[in-house]
């Protein structure tokens, strides 16, 4: 596990979800998009995945993650290499289930004023009806990869 800088973590919390991916029995890479509950400069991520499907039958036999952000306007991201382990709902700690609902909140109310402002997006509001999270993924960061081209640096 390796640290975490701020720089890094400030640009994981702007963005609304990161792409994950998995490697399936087969070698096959998942790719699939989760929302990111909270980042511990130490080193830790946790992410959020309400679906029971490939992300976690994958980590379930082979924990080796990635997560994938970048920045299209500024020409920028990472990608963060690691190790993931399943926390079933019974071990996660309260403060990340708050976080998550705080930052569905968020995601909600900033949905609703766009819509107010003719800013249409999708018309139901998907994030009332996704499910109570089952488990979460906490992730240990082995390797940082920043994406921003060398010259943009």
């Amino acid at each position: 596990m390796i640290r975490i800088p701020e720089a890094v973590v400030g640009f994981f919390d702007r963005q609304g979800f990161v792409i994950v991916s998995s490697i399936g029995k087969d070698g096959s890479i998942n790719c699939s998009c989760k929302g990111i509950v909270s980042m511990d400069p130490v080193g830790k991520v946790f992410l959020l995945d309400l679906y029971l499907t490939r992300t976690f039958r994958n980590l379930k036999e082979n924990p080796a993650i990635s997560i994938t952000n970048v920045d299209e306007h500024k020409f920028s991201g990472y990608c963060l290499k690691g190790k993931a382990k399943i926390l079933p709902r019974d071990k996660i700690e309260p403060q990340l289930l708050k976080a998550w609902e705080d930052k569905i909140t968020s995601r909600l109310t900033k949905r609703l004023l766009k819509n107010i402002h003719d800013e249409k997006g999708h018309a139901r509001h998907p994030e009332v009806s996704l499910p109570k999270p089952e488990y979460m993924i906490e992730m240990d960061v082995e390797e940082i990869i920043d994406l921003t081209p060398r010259h943009l640096k």
